[in-house]
């Protein structure tokens, strides 16, 4: 992974981040004081960009590429929209990275040193500037639970359709019907595949 140093012109916004809407928290002044204070990240395949258990006071927004969310190795998320932001909990919690970020391409990452930015903007003597970046990263979190939220709503509609799908109806002799008891969804399948193999 290769770093620089990111040079833009001041007053305008470029191109890849005009995609990120939360960055309109910001002036033009206070945006300009972020991104000079942001480096470029190049990566290739594998490289780590956030480490698990490790602190670190970088936010990201990704530029080009995939990247891949992992916990104790295993992915459980993909990171591959232009404009994407990441890492940002590191300015609220200060604790260590909850996971790992690494790139699944070649990528580019822009990364914003928000411990750089309260260094040279103390919060006692710029209140706004630090309103602006909670703000920023307050809206962040609000989309990404809404995300999460709907996630989950689709998850628990796919579940209770497998649990009426594996209710069978019985036939009684006065030819009324009433739910089979439930069984264990394993067990059906197991029933079922041992009837096709005997078939």
């Amino acid at each position: 992974m290769k770093e620089y140093a990111y040079i833009h012109e001041e007053g305008q916004l470029p191109e890849p981040l005009t995609s990120v809407p939360f960055l309109n928290s910001f002036s033009d002044e206070q945006l300009d004081d972020v991104l000079n204070s942001s480096s470029l990240l190049q990566c290739d395949k594998d490289d780590i960009i956030i480490k698990e258990g490790t602190i670190d006071s970088r936010i990201y927004i990704l530029l080009s590429g995939e990247l891949e969310v992992r916990i104790n190795g295993k992915k459980v998320a993909t990171i591959s929209r232009v404009g994407d932001v990441f890492g940002e909990l590191a300015l609220v919690n200060q604790d260590k990275r909850a996971a790992s970020v690494i790139a699944g391409s070649r990528a580019l990452c822009l990364a914003v040193d928000q411990k750089f930015l309260q260094d040279t903007h103390p919060r006692e003597e710029d209140p706004a500037f630090h309103a602006a970046l909670f703000e920023f990263v307050a809206r962040l979190v609000a989309k990404k639970l809404d995300t999460t939220s709907r996630r989950l709503a689709d998850v628990e509609k796919e579940l209770r359709l497998l649990k009426e799908a594996h209710e069978q109806p019985v036939v009684t002799s006065s030819k009324t019907t009433k739910p089979a008891p439930r069984r264990p969804a394993a067990k059906v399948i197991k029933k079922a595949a041992r009837r096709k193999a005997l078939a």
